[in-house]
């Protein structure tokens, strides 16, 4: 989103253009990386729960060394059908496979992710609207992590506990972006839902900061109220039902010699 930003400031002059040509690559280059290796589906899933290990050629299929025993059990029944998402992260032999909320809203947004890909993560959020929105929209992240993980993650934080703040907390801020994205794959339904959800507690609860909880039901432990992005994110999520055209203003559109070619996964047809 920066790089486009950026690229949308410059002169046409001989000095702009050989910086919009660096961006240019490198937005391409960008695009495919994300696109391809960050990209998760069920047949991206199938094929990497599939995968063989130590491969080194450049004909390699697991060319990050990924080592099928190393995908998490709830992931097997989080991944629906129709629907994926961009992981958290991939690096060598291990991937992040949580959700998060906000990457994968801004993928929509700066149309990182492919116009298949957008209804992949719109769909993957209808499917699995219990764990990703539950009672008060919008999961940070998804799942919370416990135990040995939490204690390694995040250094034993007391106010990371699972399902808590930013280790699966529920954030009303968040809501503007699932609704900006909604619009722009044409779900409006989603974004009215999730509204809807958060209409119903946001002023009686006092606009709290975020939700603990497995499905956001209560305020959480820490939680400042009358925070300013709480009430933020909600009247912009209402104006941009009442008038669709303002999500143009945080929108970008994909231009056409910027697509590379994918070959990895169809699964959201």
């Amino acid at each position: 989103m920066a790089l486009q930003s950026a690229r949308s400031m410059l002169k046409e002059d001989a000095e702009g253009k050989e910086f919009m040509d660096k961006i240019q690559k490198r937005l391409h280059a960008m695009s495919f990386h994300m696109r391809s290796y960050f990209w998760l589906d069920f047949q991206q899933l199938n094929d990497i729960y599939r995968y063989k290990t130590e491969e080194y050629s450049h004909t390699a299929v697991n060319k990050f060394n990924v080592i099928p025993d190393s995908i998490p059990d709830w992931l097997f029944d989080f991944m629906p059908l129709q629907g994926g998402y961009f992981v958290g992260n991939v690096s060598p032999a291990r991937m992040d496979f949580r959700w998060f909320a906000l990457g994968n809203c801004i993928a929509i947004l700066s149309s990182l992710a492919t116009p298949e890909q957008s209804m992949a993560i719109m769909d993957l959020i209808e499917a699995r609207w219990d764990e990703l929105v539950g009672e008060m929209p919008l999961k940070i992240c998804y799942p919370a992590l416990e135990s040995h993980e939490w204690r390694i993650v995040t250094g034993c934080d007391p106010k990371n506990t699972r399902w808590s703040y930013h280790n699966g907390g529920s954030w009303p801020v968040l809501l503007w972006l699932l609704t900006a994205a909604s619009i722009k794959t044409g779900r409006p339904q989603i974004a009215r839902r999730a509204i809807d959800l958060a209409e119903a507690r946001l002023l009686k609860d006092g606009w709290p900061e975020y939700y603990d909880g497995k499905s956001g039901r209560f305020i959480g432990k820490q939680a400042r109220k009358f925070q300013t992005w709480s009430i933020a994110g909600y009247l912009v999520a209402k104006m941009m039902m009442e008038d669709p055209t303002h999500v143009g203003m945080i929108s970008m559109e994909e231009e056409k010699h910027m697509k590379p070619v994918l070959n990895r996964s169809f699964s959201w047809c």
